[in-house]
């Protein structure tokens, strides 16, 4: 898999001035690309940097632009921007990866099924896709784009360190990134920590813990 830099200008926001790079598959060998667009959003400087506080984050639709409470997105979203402001430096690598890789369609069927009682790692097999169906590929050749050469990484969760590792990015460090719960996203955010292994500290298990249900739950076919 190959990226293209596409686009990049400045943008002044709410959490101050960040630059704003744009991403494309490089097209195949017909002369076709992917439509998708993933984004960087840089502050200050990272190439040839090491120890850039980072956050790899895939698109959440609902939450992002709805302001839905069935998540923690949008939150986890503006605090990352807050904290790179304030160290002056990093980067929020934006992957279209909605609903957890599954897209936006099969994530709101998801929702029909957790509204009769279903969790949201039961949802995803039930439709017949993994808990977690991300590639973290496309945020590592970001990642060496950039020039940034190891992050301490904004997450609760080991398997998208392991991800990032298994992409060629060196983590330094998994900084916590919880930002509290309501009401209607206590269920999920219980099972994040309990089936998927998130920890709102940096030191909770790690990827190799064979409790983690990503790595216990079998392989479904893909629906």
């Amino acid at each position: 898999m190959k990226l293209v830099r596409y686009a990049e200008a400045d943008l002044p926001t709410v959490h101050g001035p960040f630059r704003l790079f744009v991403y494309h598959e490089a097209a195949d060998k017909n002369g076709a690309s992917p439509c998708q667009e993933h984004m960087a959003i840089v502050r200050g400087p990272v190439q040839g940097k090491g120890h850039v506080l980072t956050r790899v984050h895939s698109e959440c639709w609902t939450s992002e632009v709805m302001g839905s409470l069935k998540c923690d997105c949008r939150e986890q979203f503006h605090v990352a921007l807050e904290k790179i402001a304030a160290e002056g430096a990093g980067v929020l690598v934006y992957l279209r990866q909605e609903g957890r890789g599954i897209g936006l369609g099969n994530k709101i069927r998801a929702y029909a099924l957790q509204a009769s009682g279903a969790d949201t790692v039961e949802a995803n097999l039930a439709l017949g896709f993994e808990a977690d169906e991300r590639s973290y590929d496309i945020a590592g050749a970001i990642l060496r784009d950039l020039g940034v050469l190891s992050v301490r990484l904004m997450t609760n969760n080991p398997l998208k360190v392991k991800g990032l590792e298994d992409a060629g990015v060196t983590v330094v460090d998994r900084v916590s990134h919880w930002v509290g719960e309501n009401q209607h996203n206590a269920g999920y955010l219980a099972v994040k920590r309990h089936k998927m292994g998130h920890h709102p500290d940096a030191h909770g298990p790690d990827a190799s813990d064979p409790l983690l249900v990503l790595r216990s739950v079998p392989k479904s076919g893909k629906g």
